[in-house]
């Protein structure tokens, strides 16, 4: 097992396709090997949740921001691909470019929602800085903005985490803390583009030297590579997953983005202990111990269904061998780990304080 923080052996995967361990494209190279985040459970301000399409990470999402908010805190949630997929899983109408809140958390926390889009966010700016609101929605009407955004993808990210960078960093005087949010939740894009959508001064080097999208995106990249920032990422016990988790924590770390935990999702319980996995796995399952086991259960044994079911039992044994593998190849990243079962019936509200629950059991959340 790679030490905890390991660089070079999380980067294996880059050198085996033929580039320098640590060498992303698109990616600065770090001169020396950065620094993850520090150790659970988590006290950022900032969590960015990304991992493989299908991993669940929208609701390991909305459940870790109902863990942060336990207690009294407010917690903003908030997405910046245009799915609604936050209104989707807390059941409330889509979401407008505006705060709303969306769930309550045990001891009185509160959960907002935001669904962050380039257009907004460019009015936004524009009438923060600059009072030229009015002036930006003529743009918008001659399609301006998509013709900018879209000729200059990086741009597009710069205002999706600068909204992000501002919820993070918004004073409330009259709050605890003088922030007017105790934490933000980012459910950000697939691990597969991860490190350029944060590594936005990379990203619009190019574009701008100087001016105010230069300037915005490296006030953007103090938030991100503080140590109020933890980037966590969702994965499965299966192979293609496990290897964009591996391959997303290498270019995060080339980026000289904190890494902060690995959450394995859809974790199943093995069926059988560990001697009678290793008889199903070799085919030497005791057939006849079974076919007892079917009379018991008030069935009738035919030698048709025992050897369905010995079927199934190798099936789900050679499974579990995987899993194991790709735990290990999860476990040498050297991250804290924390792992959600698979739910059966599908994902409700009621699974998300389930596993917000869960994520606080095991330390995620303090």
């Amino acid at each position: 097992m790679a030490a905890a923080g390991s660089w070079s052996d999380a980067c294996s995967s880059a050198g085996k396709a033929g580039t320098r361990p640590g060498t992303v494209v698109g990616v600065t190279p770090q001169e020396t090997p950065p620094q993850d985040a520090p150790q659970g459970p988590w006290s950022c301000r900032l969590h960015v949740i990304t991992g493989k399409g299908g991993t669940g990470k929208t609701t390991v999402a909305g459940a870790l921001a109902v863990a942060l908010a336990t207690g009294g805190r407010r917690v903003l949630l908030t997405e910046v691909e245009g799915r609604q997929q936050i209104a989707q899983l807390f059941d409330t109408p889509p979401l407008p470019y505006a705060e709303r809140k969306v769930a309550s958390a045990p001891g009185g926390g509160e959960v907002f929602a935001l669904a962050i889009d380039a257009e907004e966010a460019l009015l936004e700016y524009l009438e923060m800085f600059y009072n030229l609101r009015r002036a930006g929605k003529a743009l918008g009407r001659i399609g301006a903005i998509d013709f900018a955004t879209t000729i200059a993808p990086g741009v597009r990210d710069v205002l999706l985490t600068g909204k992000v960078k501002e919820a993070v960093n918004r004073p409330d005087a009259t709050r605890a803390g003088g922030r007017a949010y105790d934490a933000v939740v980012l459910d950000a894009p697939p691990t597969g583009r991860i490190a350029r959508f944060l590594n936005v001064t990379a990203e619009v080097a190019g574009l701008a030297k100087m001016g105010p999208i230069r300037a915005q995106a490296d006030n953007v990249m103090a938030v991100m590579h503080s140590g109020s920032t933890a980037v966590h990422l969702v994965t499965l016990l299966e192979e293609m997953p496990i290897q964009e988790t591996v391959d997303g924590v290498c270019e995060l770390r080339a980026a000289g983005l904190p890494v902060g935990g690995v959450i394995v999702n859809m974790v199943r319980t093995p069926l059988l202990d560990a001697g009678d996995l290793q008889l199903a796995s070799t085919g030497q399952l005791d057939l006849e111990g079974l076919a007892a086991g079917v009379k018991g259960a008030g069935l009738r044994p035919s030698a048709e269904l025992v050897h369905a079911l010995a079927a199934q039992a190798a099936q789900h044994a050679r499974r579990v061998v995987l899993e194991t593998v790709q735990r290990r190849e999860v476990e040498a990243l050297g991250r804290p780990v924390y792992e959600l079962p698979l739910v059966a019936d599908g994902v409700d509200l009621g699974v998300v304080y389930q596993f917000a629950e869960l994520l606080r059991t095991q330390r995620m959340v303090g």
